[in-house]
């Protein structure tokens, strides 16, 4: 029987029966359509309404909620509108995400809700930033992050913890203990005894409730409110249970009988209807009128969803939606002063001056605050721009990564430092198929850049001197930028920061001090995606970009002297590639040689070098040659790293390509 603490009105007893009732009647009828092919899946959260809707009833319309497959009550509760609710439920193109999207993988920002990946734990770093930019602005408002059990294992759960407990953000983390992951049950997930006993690890409050009884998941949110607000956030481990397969189609022959006969007398609605009749607030009676209520209110959305148009296929407005529209032009600065700057010199001043004119602009990295970063680009910041804006990160790539995210959908610009670009990996999953793909699917745009010193030459060895920026080509939402001159260093970052889409700008390390040139001691905005021609030829046209940008036009002016003459084209970004410099190149010295620093295979210049043949074949006098480092790791030892590089292959096999 439910017991509660506080005394409850008979109003609110009712308000919490019919919260209650709402996604339960929804996802019945659910179930019938999709019985009837009307719908192509569902995730059942029938048994556990108690947790969702409960978190939603006792948090406040300013608190974010960052539910997951099962919470459809988050949305019922949170009064998002029925019709375009169903809409999204059954892909149509009136939905939250015009059909882009399954089920529950949306958000809604006008109700403070935001949407989950497939990816378990992912979304548990993005409340963190949510909750980060709630405590920076003194706003009474806490994050609330949903996980299954099975998610628990994931490391985003870990560094989600550990980087809340860190910071003592306004965040409250909602276990939802159901018993299963898929078909794997909680004694082959974890060997602790209560998931919410992991909260003493990281420093913080853990609570262990019954998931089934809503009067205590709603004392316990409340509670867990005002302790998150204290700057103590908490991890709660909701005990209920699945009483569906994982998706209906999975089925539940892997759960024993016994568990669905006990967990069926503590269904939550059953309960609540007993704590009704004891306090008498409700009989069968009124039970059975208030259900029928229930299953009017939404009948004529449901109805008219079903009805609704289907998406229609529009190749630009799908294409369109893929980045969100960036400023064509930003006012330029009135000083034109020239000062002398290395780049690293230049990438600290675009990052100072888009500090300095957008208070919103907030920096994350492993020792970039009180060290100024293993690079000093961030040396003086803190000073400056305050403990708020310069912020230690613990060892978690994923985790900030997926942090800056939750800072995007909150209003704020942030900037990721990766200590280095090798380290890139550990957060590929929040690049990928979070940040990337988050604005398409339903979000507004997400301004957030995340700088990466990468390349070798420095003798750093095989985990200090990739050059990843070609995995990232291939992922649309994404903008890859890699400056090579000191004016570009600073104004394509600065660029980057004020463009509304995630930007991976990659900073070569060898270039860091040993190039200088007088630039405007201001930065000036471009829009990104245009290549530069950097020296006029006739001959052959170079197509490249970063540190090969210098070698290309050093090799250039050695063979001016044999009456080579050489075009170089620097691409500056690689997504999106301007194909439109490179065709009118080509058209012009009919042979191209494509340099790069990655190794050779599946590096950026492979899928040019696609593009060439398919757009400029007739153009062409000769094959498309490339050139990149041999297909291996890099080598620490300086000699081996040389020969690794090749540099002596590209002027070699520039002369070939001439002679043909």
């Amino acid at each position: 029987m439910i017991k509660t603490s506080k005394k409850i009105s008979k109003a609110k007893a009712i308000e919490i029966y019919t919260s209650l009732l709402l996604p339960r009647q929804i996802e019945e009828r659910m179930l019938n359509l999709l019985r009837q092919n009307k719908i192509s899946k569902w995730f059942s959260g029938i048994g556990q309404e108690a947790v969702a809707v409960g978190v939603a009833l006792s948090s406040k319309k300013e608190d974010f909620i960052l539910p997951m497959h099962r919470n459809l009550g988050v949305f019922t509760t949170r009064k998002v509108p029925f019709y375009p609710l169903f809409c999204q439920l059954f892909g149509k193109a009136d939905g939250f995400s015009g059909g882009r999207e399954r089920s529950f993988h949306f958000g809604t920002l006008e109700h403070n809700i935001v949407g989950m990946i497939s990816h378990l734990a992912a979304m548990m770093p993005v409340a963190d930033g949510l909750a980060l930019a709630s405590k920076i602005r003194n706003e009474d408002s806490v994050a609330f992050s949903f996980c299954g059990d099975g998610a628990t294992s994931e490391g985003d759960f870990h560094e989600a913890l550990n980087l809340a407990a860190v910071w003592k953000l306004p965040v409250v983390f909602v276990i939802e203990n159901n018993g299963y992951g898929l078909s794997t049950p909680t004694n082959e997930q974890f060997a602790c005894e209560k998931l919410s006993d992991r909260a003493k690890g990281y420093g913080m409050k853990g609570f262990h409730i019954d998931g089934n009884n809503i009067l205590e998941v709603m004392e316990t949110i409340e509670k867990a409110r005002k302790l998150a607000l204290k700057g103590e956030p908490v991890l709660i481990e909701a005990k209920t249970f699945r009483m569906r397969g994982h998706e209906e189609a999975s089925g539940t022959h892997y759960v024993p009988d016994i568990l669905f006969k006990d967990w069926a007398e503590k269904d939550p609605i059953l309960r609540f209807e007993q704590f009704l009749e004891k306090e008498g607030f409700a009989d069968q009676k009124e039970f059975e009128k208030i259900k029928e209520e229930v299953k009017t209110s939404f009948k004529k959305d449901l109805d008219k969803a079903l009805k609704a148009d289907e998406p229609v296929w529009n190749k630009e407005k799908e294409l369109g939606a893929v980045y969100a529209e960036a400023p064509t032009s930003k006012p330029a600065p009135s000083n034109g002063k020239k000062v002398e700057r290395r780049f690293v010199d230049a990438i600290q001043a675009g990052l100072k001056q888009a500090f300095e004119e957008d208070d919103s602009t907030i920096i994350l990295g492993q020792d970039i605050a009180e060290y100024g970063g293993v690079f000093k680009i961030t040396e003086g910041f803190l000073e400056q721009f305050g403990a708020d804006r310069v912020r230690n990160t613990p060892i978690i790539e994923s985790g900030a990564l997926g942090a800056a995210l939750g800072l995007s959908y909150a209003g704020m610009n942030p900037v990721v430092e990766m200590q280095f670009s090798d380290f890139i990996s550990c957060g590929f999953n929040q690049i990928v198929n979070n940040i990337a793909k988050s604005h398409y699917r339903w979000s507004p745009a997400v301004n957030m850049t995340i700088r990466a010193p990468h390349g070798g030459g420095v003798g750093a060895g095989p985990f200090h001197s990739q050059s990843p920026e070609g995995w990232f080509m291939q992922i649309p939402g994404l903008k890859v930028v890699v400056p090579a001159t000191v004016e570009d260093a600073q104004n394509l970052l600065y660029s980057s920061m004020f463009d509304p889409n995630p930007v991976l700008f990659f900073e070569h390390k060898k270039l860091y001090r040993s190039i200088r040139e007088d630039v405007s001691e201001k930065a000036v905005y471009e829009p990104l995606g245009k290549a530069k021609v950097r020296r006029e030829g006739t001959d052959a046209t170079i197509v490249t970009y970063g540190i090969g940008v210098w070698w290309a036009l050093e090799t250039a002016e050695e063979l001016a002297k044999e009456g080579i003459s050489l075009e170089v084209i620097d691409l500056r970004t690689l997504l999106p590639l301007d194909l439109e410099t490179i065709k009118t190149s080509v058209a012009k010295t009919h042979k191209v040689l494509l340099l790069q620093e990655p190794s050779l295979t599946m590096g950026p210049m492979a899928e040019i070098s696609a593009l060439i043949s398919e757009h400029c074949f007739e153009e062409l006098d000769g094959p498309v040659i490339r050139c990149g480092s041999l297909d291996m790791p890099v080598p620490f030892n300086k000699a081996l790293e040389d020969e690794f590089l090749k540099r002596n292959v590209f002027e070699e096999s520039i002369k070939q390509l001439i002679k043909y």
